[in-house]
């Protein structure tokens, strides 16, 4: 076990890979050492996560609309996306730097989707004025990691697997001088001195009932930042999406463009319910567009389908995906011209109208056969009439430790990237950002962290008995047992804090994890390691909680609600709330502060 590195990079995603190799190739003398839960290569997002067709985000030379400022829409996007609460400059930096992060990728052989002339092929998607999402299929973000993986192993960073940075080590003045780690196989705790740390852990979406996150996003990076006195910014923006509960696939895209039926266990439709005033047709079209604004968001009117999934979960239905008929009273022929326009050229040729429009099935088929294929290797067969069990899952945290243009934190020598990070999208981003977001801050974050470590050198320190005293503050002997309140903060968390906010849920979810904080968390009955989660979830809880009740206004993922049953959230506010909320650490517990975010800059 080491005692001290120049450079600890935390995690074993995409932007943890990206930062340790850039750190590496910024200073090749420097030793680091990237410490990750679970085995690399096969826990956390970017190396599990799979959707229909996975996006990279990026303005190329070959992209519309073409030219040397066409990066300049991008940017414009992710903010005007973001809600005009993320800061402006470090929007600017990723679609500025989309092109690079791109060709680093494809030198390492990423086998990106091409078109017959070579050219790299690219689609709409969420959010995007032009068609700027490269991919690969299904697995993109899987190829990416394995990619960046290969190139690791060709370098002498070190990796330490199976291991939880438990809490960072800060000297006198507050800056970081090194992390405790806890073993997952033995519980043991060891001190490493490090002279720079990169949190590139990802998000919290184990603090949610239901998420597509693996088990090892329990939001460690926002708890060990929030304990060490870094801000957090953005919070309470959490892209939710209608996933696959057996499989975890996101059914964006494709998967609504095909206009299945939304149906309940008793194959009852309920859609109608919800639009009342909008023809078979029309209801159509509005599920056509769920493919391209699959995260919920105030701004697309998809946003109905959501609440409808919602709203009938928490009334105890069950909640399908039909594709073997088409929903009571559409006649596919009657779609609009750019509906069947867009599936003839998924399709690449003229539609057979008899057998492509038969059915949600045929045209899946005609638009995307392999995400069928994908689901029937994972038991879910659609061409023998099976149906896809949806509900509204956690996907993605917009917000995180707050960053500036170097990717530096609040805290001197602490770096963040990827979904630990916020500042950068906003209330919500273009699909496709966030895989985009981990290789271009993930670098900047590596090449920073790097130039830190070379002016502050760290002592190595073998301290463990300081380190565990550390981590044993954390807890409440007599407390809560820690699984029995790790339970309770999903649940919670899923029901008040999901799609549908209310000041009385969200109020009454404060009390509840105000009062497990009260009481503190009872390590006894699991692992240190899972005990250390079960603080982290806790404390990463309360901090969306405090800025999700905070915001009283409805923006990008955000949905507030009025009382009695409303189905229309409240609307955006931009007089009072074009302004991110900014959580930092206080004597009693976390504190909450509105800020200006940083503005574009006028361009003649």
């Amino acid at each position: 076990m080491p005692h001290r590195c120049d450079i600890l990079v935390v995690g074993g995603g995409g932007a943890a890979l990206r930062a340790a190799l850039a750190a590496h190739e910024a200073a090749p003398h420097l030793e680091i050492l990237l410490v990750t839960k679970g085995a690399l290569g096969t826990s956390g997002v970017t190396a599990t996560a799979c959707s229909d067709r996975m996006a990279f985000h990026a303005t190329l030379p070959t992209t519309e609309p073409g030219g040397p400022d066409a990066w300049r829409h991008h940017a414009d996007d992710i903010y005007r996306i973001g809600g005009q609460v993320s800061d402006a400059d470090l929007a600017e930096i990723l679609a500025r730097e989309a092109a690079g992060a791109f060709d680093y990728l494809d030198q390492l052989g990423v086998p990106w989707a091409r078109r017959p002339d070579s050219q790299v092929d690219q689609f709409h998607t969420d959010g995007s004025t032009y068609a700027r999402a490269c991919y690969t299929g299904p697995y993109t973000a899987n190829h990416i990691e394995a990619a960046l993986l290969e190139r690791l192993c060709q370098t002498p960073i070190r990796v330490l697997e199976h291991h939880m940075v438990a809490e960072l080590l800060c000297n006198p003045e507050g800056q970081v001088v090194g992390a405790a780690l806890v073993s997952e196989e033995s519980d043991e705790v060891h001190a490493l001195s490090a002279s720079a740390v990169v949190l590139a852990t990802g998000g919290a979406g184990q603090a949610f009932a239901v998420n597509v996150f693996p088990p090892d996003c329990t939001g460690d990076g926002y708890a060990i930042a929030y304990r060490a006195g870094a801000e957090l910014v953005n919070l309470e923006f959490i892209q939710i999406g209608l996933c696959s509960l057996a499989t975890g696939l996101a059914c964006s895209g494709s998967m609504m463009r095909a206009l299945p039926r939304l149906v309940d266990e008793n194959g009852r439709e309920f859609l109608a319910d919800y639009m009342r005033n909008q023809s078979p047709v029309e209801r159509a079209a509005i599920l056509f567009a769920k493919g391209a604004s699959w995260p919920v968001s105030y701004r697309e009117p998809s946003h109905v389908i959501d609440i409808a999934v919602t709203i009938e979960r928490s009334r105890g239905h069950r909640v399908y995906l039909d594709y073997a008929r088409d929903a009571h009273g559409l006649d596919p022929k009657q779609l609009p011209e750019a509906i069947l326009a867009w599936y003839a050229g998924e399709k690449g040729q003229p539609l057979d109208a008899a057998r492509d429009m038969a059915s949600p099935l045929a045209r899946l088929l005609a638009i995307n056969q392999p995400s069928v294929d994908w689901l029937a290797e994972r038991g879910v067969d659609l061409r023998a009439g099976d149906q896809v069990e949806i509900a509204p899952s956690v996907q993605h945290f917009q917000g995180g430790v707050k960053i500036r243009t170097r990717a530096e934190t609040t805290v001197p020598g602490l770096f963040a990237a990827g979904e630990t990070a916020g500042g950068q999208h906003g209330a919500n981003r273009p699909g496709g950002n966030a895989l985009l977001d981990s290789q271009v801050f993930g670098r900047i974050a590596g090449v920073n962290a790097a130039a830190h470590a070379q002016a502050h050198t760290s002592p190595a320190t073998d301290d463990t008995a300081s380190a565990r005293e550390q981590i044993e503050r954390l807890f409440e002997r007599g407390g809560v047992p820690a699984h029995e309140a790790a339970r309770s903060i999903r649940e919670g968390m899923s029901d008040a804090c999901g799609v549908y906010r209310t000041e009385s849920g969200l109020a009454q979810l404060g009390r509840t994890l105000d009062a497990l904080a009260s009481k503190g968390i009872d390590p006894r009955d699991v692992s240190l390691y899972q005990a250390v989660e079960a603080v982290n979830l806790l404390q990463g809880a309360r901090m969306i909680v405090l800025a999700a009740r905070q915001r009283d206004e409805s923006r990008g993922p955000h949905l507030r609600f009025g009382p009695g049953g409303a189905l229309q959230p409240i609307p955006r506010d931009d007089n009072s709330w074009n302004r991110y909320l900014v959580v930092e650490r206080d004597p009693d517990g976390p504190r909450i502060e509105p800020r200006e975010p940083v503005r574009p800059t006028t361009r003649d």
